[in-house]
């Protein structure tokens, strides 16, 4: 079952993903050359607290910790610890949520650390970001779930090809519903799938965590021995960007970003709804 919001959930859900987008600009300023990825979990948990909100990451399924950091040729649910140790070059990604009142945020970005990144990783990540940011065009009313499948895939096909040949749109991992709890349905490819059909349409009420992951490669992975990290099978880097979305009467809010999503989706024609915290 799809779970539908009213108005006063969606604003508690926004008062999450501001915490997630704290989350996001203390570990961004953090994210440094001789940095670990436990320094950075550290960094969110006292955002985290000093929020008065709670982790929905930590001990979810046994996860270990408050962060997702996922390095170079990981793709997501990288655990942080004291010997991953972030160097010049590197690109991680972040996945971060929070609860609020029992409401859920969850946003992810990549970053790069330091200097002397290839314009290739540079390129992914916008890619990746783009692609994201025009399948949250295409959460309108009356679309189906379908349409932000297809704006994702379509805007990554769209793009000049690295000089490694190809994007892979990851296939095993995708976006989800978002509500009471962090994972819900509807599961949301990143690509269009026949066998999946059109999905659910899109009204009022409807909260999307919609979250593309690309690899200068492959579109396949596997999980290591921790039965949690994720990486190419053909050791591609790759970038994941994530927003949490609710669709209104009034059109969307991107519950994870600091101004609705507003300046972005301006960029697409979208209007965003108001913020519902003013």
């Amino acid at each position: 079952m799809v779970q539908i919001k009213t108005p006063e959930q969606i604003a508690k859900m926004r008062e999450a993903g501001l915490v997630v987008a704290a989350i996001h600009a203390a570990t961004r300023e953090a994210a440094v050359p001789g940095a670990t990825t436990r320094d950075l979990d550290m960094v969110a948990r006292k955002v985290i607290a000093d929020a008065g909100a709670k982790s929905n990451f930590l001990g979810y399924g046994g996860f270990p910790a408050t962060i997702c950091t996922s390095v170079n040729e990981v793709v997501v649910h990288g655990i942080p610890d004291d010997k991953t140790v972030l160097k010049d070059g590197d690109i991680i990604s972040i996945d971060a949520g929070a609860i609020v009142d029992g409401w859920h945020g969850d946003a992810a970005y990549t970053a790069f650390v330091g200097d002397g990144h290839a314009p290739e990783l540079l390129e992914l990540s916008r890619v990746t970001e783009e692609s994201m940011w025009a399948g949250i065009a295409a959460m309108k009313n009356g679309n189906r779930l379908v349409d932000i499948s297809k704006a994702i895939e379509g805007y990554i096909r769209r793009q000049p090809r690295p000089a490694s040949g190809k994007y892979g749109i990851i296939e095993d991992y995708g976006g989800h519903g978002i509500g009471s709890e962090m994972h819900m349905d509807p599961h949301l490819l990143n690509y269009v799938s026949r066998k999946r059909g059109k999905g659910v349409k899109l009204v009022p009420g409807l909260c999307l965590a919609i979250e593309p992951m690309v690899s200068l490669g492959t579109a396949r992975t596997e999980v290591l021995a921790d039965d949690w990290t994720v990486i190419t099978t053909d050791g591609t880097w790759s970038s994941h960007w994530e927003h949490s979305v609710a669709l209104t009467e009034a059109g969307p809010i991107v519950l994870t970003s600091p101004d609705c999503g507003k300046a972005k989706l301006a960029e697409y024609g979208v209007t965003t709804a108001p913020d519902p915290l003013g």
